[in-house]
């Protein structure tokens, strides 16, 4: 049999130090936790052991500290971060069926030697896997040290037998603590004797075998007069160190192999852990899943729980929505819309029901889970949705933005799920997934609503979120006209383009090369061309953008490179791109992702409309072929500056609101007041620089970033940085007052309540802390902004149905909303899109917009 013996805290430590700092969406750091079961799963696999126990320290203070007080006296205290992650780990390790094991008074170290010794006596093969060297010592025929390091971000593995013992260290394992005993160890402060290093401790040891064997014969020959000096004065000290540095192999503790046999995994408790600590692919090497965890979550109480008693459900199948209507008098209807069928809950029956639009003209309140995937299917099949009063998809998300999952399976996995029964037919067929539910429905959505009510973020879910599923699917529905030849046309421009390119970059090289290989590419530009090299990495050197923008004058080729790939991406994302997602009807139909950002900002996929190239001549061409249809037009309005707007309201900042409210350009009016000049004498450079502190300060940047972006230095980002702050002291205020509240309640907010978690500010790593300062000086301006859009939409939404039907609302980006009309209807447009937009949020300073009208995207922004 095999036993293999992990150092818990040598392998915990190792891996906090090696993996970047990460924590679960309540904050509780997971990096330690993460690194330790890559590493742990990494030797199982290759090692197959028949048992397996994993020592932990239980205390600091042990028999060694009674013996020498100040043993490992030099060793700075466990980060916060890390000391969290320690029962997390046993805790995981326990349901994962493995034995984590600890003693008062002994060290980890002694427990291995306990059990390393007890499997070599045997005759047992045993493997230890530690980060610590001290290990060493145990190694015989039977006992061999793992030790695993960090290279480049893989792990790599020294592995010590007897023999690679001697080569390496120069002894024999039995005699590294007399080595030490000499030498001193200054990780645990063992003080050996003063003035003997590693090369004159080996050459004793090597010559006398023995520490005591030495100190027999002080007389020798063998030792020069100094180093007997040394030994003499310091003979206390190096029998104490032989002490300190010896692993216990008598410990205390059962040393059974069979104790140490894995039991069976405790699978609903551990998914439920690595569940909560979003600890996925540790999930799936166990193949556990959300739906493992259910029983445990269920079981767990928690402090405001809501006691739902267990319900008997009564299945009513191809049900009337007569049926349900009466069933629903007076009673919330829980439902879910799949397979274009209705599976609907009220009180204790369970309907199912084909009459789908019927359904939907019910006037009962509905809870229901994403109702923006059913709005769309409501346009689809022509009729609308009614008193659709929560969705327990975005509840879920305004609960927790940073999560990636928002299915109903891991919802139960993180909130619980109440008790039902529901006598299952075979004759349902595939349905019983859709059953079960819709069944759960009742409790998620009313836990859910305790929590958004104890946030008070219930009127965020019904007056802005639900709403905007029906804008974002009407959006999705109308789609936007593309002129399909011009497309195709310039996807041959660009081609012509690419080529030409490519024969340039050819001509530099001198030779033909594959432009897209970073291996290659690195190659000709380090190699060749011998341009000074700023990272290689283990596959070659790094051809990234910023490497090669630091290279921009070096040499011809770079600007060529950077030019190939500007053309490449324009042509493979996009014209090709979006010829590929065109319908039938020349229309393109994205998807906007309501469930997405942290801060509450849209984004769009399928093709991604938010992300078409602007900043360049020939990107923004591409917005040519987005176009109004026939005898129609395109009417865009863009908001002003609204992230300034807000911080200027928020911040409360007497002189910026003054600066919007006369009608100067704040970005001149920033560039007067850092560069201490009158506005008359700001260039377009300088004002180009204070925009960039302008929107810099609204993002929490430092000085470096800032510098990067002006192209000045370090110094001179600061001090502008320092002067803006002066000459805006409300917005510094807000600064400090915003990062206070973080911390204090580990959240921050929007003005309509959107709520943002923020870890980061819990943690003393600077590094992440200072994060957690820039998210909270951002998140309630970058949140508020994208909830004033939001609230702009619906209204433009509404009123364009109301007002002027024919108009549709066809896409957001940012900031900005596009609306198709008539172009008899243009005028009519532009004025409901200025009135409703500027009535989105009464701030300090008034919200402005600029609108355009053009025949395409390209002349409608102006």
């Amino acid at each position: 049999m095999k036993l293999m013996i992990v150092d818990g805290n040598s392998i915990l430590n190792r891996a906090f130090y090696a993996i970047r700092p990460l924590s679960a969406p309540d904050g509780t750091p997971t990096n330690a936790i993460f690194g330790f079961m890559n590493i742990f799963n990494k030797y199982l696999s290759e090692q197959n052991p028949d048992a397996v126990a994993v020592c932990f320290d239980v205390s600091r203070k042990t028999f060694r500290n009674e013996i020498f007080a100040d043993y490992k006296g030099t060793r700075k205290g466990m980060p916060d971060e890390l000391r969290a992650q320690l029962p997390i780990i046993k805790e995981l390790l326990c349901h994962l069926g493995y034995c984590p094991i600890g003693l008062e008074g002994f060290e980890a170290d002694d427990l291995i030697g306990t059990l390393s010794t007890a499997a070599s006596q045997k005759g047992e093969k045993c493997v230890i896997v530690t980060g610590d060297r001290d290990s060493l010592q145990l190694v015989d025929q039977n006992v061999t040290v793992l030790l695993p390091s960090t290279k480049m971000g893989k792990t790599e593995t020294t592995v010590y037998t007897p023999e690679t013992v001697l080569s390496n260290i120069g002894v024999t394992p039995d005699k590294i603590v007399d080595l030490k005993a000499l030498m001193g160890d200054s990780s645990d402060n063992i003080p050996g004797v003063a003035g003997i290093g590693q090369k004159t401790a080996t050459e004793l040891i090597s010559t006398f075998e023995s520490l005591e064997n030495l100190y027999s014969n002080l007389d020798s020959d063998a030792l020069r007069p100094a180093v007997r000096a040394k030994l003499e004065a310091g003979r206390e000290n190096a029998e104490m160190s032989k002490v300190l540095a010896t692993i216990k192999r008598d410990v205390p503790i059962d040393t059974e192999i069979k104790k140490y046999f894995v039991a069976e995994m405790n699978r609903a408790a551990a998914a439920a852990l690595l569940s909560r600590l979003r600890l996925t692919s540790i999930m799936e090497r166990y193949s556990l899943s959300v739906s493992d965890a259910a029983e445990e979550i269920k079981t767990q109480a928690k402090e405001n729980e809501i006691s739902i008693p267990k319900k008997q459900y009564t299945l009513v199948r191809w049900a009337s929505v007569s049926d349900i209507k009466k069933a629903a008098e007076g009673q919330v209807v829980y439902y879910i819309l799949k397979n274009s069928l209705v599976y609907a809950a009220v009180g204790n029956k369970l309907f199912v029901t084909n009459e789908v639009k019927e359904f939907f003209s019910l006037e009962a309140p509905k809870y229901t889970y994403d109702c923006k995937s059913q709005h769309l299917f409501a346009f689809k099949n022509s009729f609308e949705m009614s008193k659709i009063e929560f969705d327990l998809k975005l509840a879920a998300y305004l609960i927790s933005p940073t999560d990636s999952d928002y299915s109903i399976a891991s919802l139960q996995t993180k909130f619980g799920n109440a008790d039902f029964t529901l006598e299952y037919s075979a004759e349902f067929g595939d349905d019983e997934e859709a059953f079960k539910e819709a069944c759960c429905l009742f409790y998620l959505c009313s836990k859910l609503k305790n929590e958004l009510e104890n946030a008070d973020m219930m009127k965020l879910l019904s007056d802005i979120e639900i709403p905007l599923s029906e804008t974002l699917s009407a959006m999705e529905y109308e789609g936007f006209e593309l002129d399909r030849e011009g497309i195709r046309e310039f996807d041959k421009t660009l081609a012509a383009e690419l080529e030409k390119l490519r024969q340039s970059i050819y001509a530099l090289s001198g030779e033909e090369f594959n432009i897209n290989s970073p291996k290659q590419l690195g190659e000709i530009l380090f190699e060749k061309l011998g341009l000074p090299a700023q990272k290689k990495t283990k596959t070659g050197y790094s051809t990234n953008a910023e490497i090669l923008e630091k290279l921009r004058g070096e040499h011809q080729i770079i600007s060529e490179i950077l030019e190939y790939r500007k053309v490449s991406k324009l042509k493979s994302t996009y014209t090709e791109g979006l010829l590929s997602k065109l319908g039938d009807k020349d229309r393109i139909h994205t998807t906007f992702l309501q469930t997405e950002t942290r801060t509450g900002r849209l984004s769009s996929i399928e093709p991604n409309l938010q992300n078409i190239p602007v900043r360049t001549q020939l990107g923004s061409r591409l917005r040519e072929f987005f176009t109004a249809g026939e005898g129609r037009v395109l009417v865009d309005a863009d908001y002003s500056q609204i992230e300034l707007r807000v911080l200027a309201h928020v911040a409360d900042d007497k002189n910026m609101q003054d600066a919007f409210k006369s009608g100067e350009d704040i970005h001149t009016l920033t560039a007067a007041r850092v560069y201490s000049l009158p506005q008359s004498m700001i260039t377009p450079e300088l004002r180009r620089s204070a925009k960039a502190v302008n929107f810099g300060i609204v993002y929490g940047i430092g000085a470096y970033s800032l510098s990067q972006d002006i192209n000045t230095s370090v110094a001179e980002a600061k001090r502008l940085i320092n002067s803006y702050l002066e000459g805006f002291s409300g917005v510094a205020e807000y600064m400090k007052a915003t990062v206070e509240k973080g911390e204090r309640d580990g959240y921050v907010t929007t003005l309509f309540n959107r709520r943002r978690v923020i870890p980061e500010l819990k943690s003393k790593n600077k590094v992440l802390h200072a994060l957690g300062e820039r998210v909270a000086m951002n998140t309630p301006i970058q949140g508020t902004a994208a909830d004033i859009i939001k609230i702009a939409m619906n209204r433009v939404y509404n009123r364009l149905k109301r007002d002027l039907p024919d108009a549709k609302l066809i896409l957001q980006v940012h900031d900005e909303l596009i609306v198709e009309c008539r172009e008899s209807d243009s005028e009519a447009a532009r004025v409901i899109l200025e009135e409703e937009m500027r009535a989105a949020a009464d701030l300090k300073v008034s919200l402005e917009t600029d609108v355009h009208v053009g025949k395409n995207w390209l002349i409608a922004k102006g």
